[in-house]
């Protein structure tokens, strides 16, 4: 296993510093997975970057060791990724608490930002008692299902008038809050959003790697923690579904402007 770990870890360098200028990305999708490595007190994460590229696939792009609400740790992922010649992503999805947010603004200013709608979800019903988590939910569900944002903004307006009811305005505050990066999603192609709503895109091979760590015995490094997960992740990459309707890809990579999901522009302004 030392020997596998090694060649990993050797494997993992040379990826790590490849370049990356043939790349076309439009989506970006970023997250954190705390792993169980070293001796620190707090849990060390690994900040993971998945994109979707100008043909529809979907890769890794990063796994770097770090802190998942710190602007510094995500600011170093991404000059490493500029440095190395990635391009400006259209639109990056996250949770809203992780610290890539003021780091993109300074490294790729250029990319839209959408907040991921489960982690808004999860933390919206965090303010409500128990025994109205169901109705909640229910009401919160359907307002990224709205077909178009001025929709999605009347069932905002229904989830907040229904707090008021009810003496919710914490869990309103809660949804309020940051709603702009809610709906950027309806910026684009109509066929994307179920890829564009959620981080569920990079979360969801985090699973196996979670599965893997947490049966497995304390990591002593985190390097090896990094290596060993990050070969999981590549192994799970064959198997990522591309994203729906790969057609819309070259649009949305050279800036066509979309509106409620629907082209609304024919050719980049010169």
């Amino acid at each position: 296993m030392a020997r596998l770990k090694e060649k990993w870890q050797e494997e993992f360098t040379l990826w790590h510093t490849r370049r990356l200028d043939d790349l076309d990305v439009v989506y970006c999708w970023v997250d954190g997975i705390y792993v169980k490595a070293g001796l620190e007190k707090e849990k060390a994460a690994l900040l993971v970057v998945l994109v979707a590229l100008s043909d529809g696939r979907k890769v890794v792009l990063a796994v770097t060791s770090g802190y998942r609400e710190s602007t510094e740790s995500w600011g170093a992922v991404l000059r490493d990724l500029r440095e190395r010649g990635l391009r400006p992503p259209r639109l990056v999805i996250g949770d809203g608490h992780l610290g890539i947010w003021n780091a993109l603004r300074q490294v790729y200013p250029e990319a839209e930002e959408q907040r991921c709608w489960n982690h808004k979800i999860i933390n919206v019903l965090d303010k409500l008692p128990q025994r109205q988590q169901a109705a909640g939910t229910a009401l919160l569900r359907q307002i990224p299902a709205a077909p178009t944002r001025r929709e999605a903004g009347q069932r905002r307006e229904q989830f907040v008038g229904w707090c008021g009811q009810h003496g919710y305005g914490d869990a309103a505050k809660c949804l309020l809050t940051d709603w702009e990066r809610l709906v950027t999603f309806y910026r684009f192609p109509q066929p994307h959003w179920q890829h564009l709503r959620t981080s569920n895109p990079v979360e969801s091979p985090f699973a196996a790697a979670r599965l893997r760590t947490d049966a497995a015995k304390r990591f002593k490094l985190v390097k090896n923690a990094t290596a060993v997960i990050w070969k999981m992740l590549l192994v799970a990459e064959h198997a990522f579904r591309r994203v729906k309707h790969p057609e819309l890809m070259p649009l949305v990579y050279r800036g066509i402007r979309f509106e409620d999901g629907r082209q609304v522009q024919t050719e980049v302004a010169a």
